[in-house]
């Protein structure tokens, strides 16, 4: 089969994915094997390439916002039927008997293993996955449309409910990429006025048509005082300004896995209680929860659509915010 393999971290500048002929997987005990028909392209698939994430396997495939279709099982896998069409996310599996597992909290299990970094991902024809771990994917989405929904889409959903936003807060997002534009159509489907603070002016041109009732940059300091805000942008420098919108007893939340430093803070930008809190990973409960509710918004989804062999193009377009919605890599 074909991937995309990366040897060592490096720049995205320098095209580091190498389109190579690889063995194609086989499903051992307690796995399938998904024929993959499109990858969705994320930030962490950057951290990961440029090594912002200590390397945990190397080659790596990455990839981690996968839809296809099972095409075989191993034994005890049979779960879902040979045939179905399924999403592969982040969260690969987890121990299942740890401290937070048991405590239903196994986005911080102690043993993970993470699709595209610690075992090979979605940015090649086949990937294996693990059945209790991979999502049915509603029929009103097509293959393209459905990839982002698998990290951007699910990500932004915890990182929604980690906020605490409600029907008539003001929730601010800043950084208006693959999450925010999903975000924001979950924020006004539960009743929220969304602020959108983002750098690019086409960025702030799609939060306003996703109905954002302001846009500006991303340090600027919106109309009215958030009531929450979720910084998306992988940017520690933007924690000070966002604390400053937040109103008394504001929630901040902070949806990547990987950040630059955050300033040292004046402590009058947290007094009045208001909290900073990080998003790690998200259960699959996060995940079914959120897909139900893509299905009954509908979430429409922007995709910018690249052949596989064209991921480091479409990374390099994402480093420098050139992608509109989600970048998608069209596998078959």
């Amino acid at each position: 089969m074909q991937a995309c393999i990366l040897e060592s971290p490096a720049h995205i500048e320098t095209n580091p994915l190498r389109m190579e002929e690889v063995p194609k997987p086989s499903p051992a005990a307690g796995q399938v094997l998904v024929r993959v028909n499109a990858c969705a392209v994320c930030r962490t698939d950057l951290h990961v390439i440029e090594g912002e994430l200590a390397p945990r396997k190397s080659p790596i495939t990455p990839g981690h916002q996968v839809v296809g279709v099972i095409e075989a099982t191993g034994p005890g896998a049979e779960r879902y039927a040979i045939g179905t069409r399924v999403g592969v996310a982040w969260l690969h599996s987890t121990d299942g008997d740890c401290e937070y597992c048991l405590a239903a909290k196994e986005n911080l299990c102690n043993n993970p293993s993470f699709t595209g970094y610690t075992v090979d991902g979605g940015y090649a024809e086949y990937c294996l996955a693990d059945p209790g771990f991979v999502y049915p994917i509603p029929d009103g989405f097509d293959d393209l449309k459905a990839a982002p929904l698998l990290c951007a889409g699910i990500i932004g959903f915890r990182s929604l409910r980690l906020s605490g936003i409600g029907p008539g807060g003001r929730l601010g997002l800043y950084g208006f990429g693959a999450a925010a534009h999903v975000a924001i159509q979950v924020a006004r489907h539960w009743g929220a006025d969304v602020y959108a603070c983002t750098r690019d002016q086409r960025h702030q041109k799609l939060a306003l048509e996703l109905g954002a009732v302001w846009a500006g940059g991303t340090i600027a300091d919106p109309p009215a005082k958030l009531d929450c805000a979720i910084i998306f942008a992988p940017a520690g420098e933007i924690v000070p300004a966002a604390l400053k919108a937040l109103k008394k007893g504001g929630t901040l939340a902070l949806g990547g896995i990987h950040m630059s430093d955050i300033p040292a803070l004046d402590y009058n930008l947290l007094y009045q209680e208001r909290v900073v809190r990080s998003v790690a990973n998200n259960t699959r409960q996060d995940g079914h929860d959120f897909l139900r509710i893509a299905a009954e918004i509908p979430i429409h989804v922007e995709t910018q659509v690249f052949p596989l062999r064209e991921a480091n193009r479409a990374l390099n377009a994402l480093k420098n915010d050139a992608i509109r919605g989600s970048a998608v890599l069209q596998v078959r």
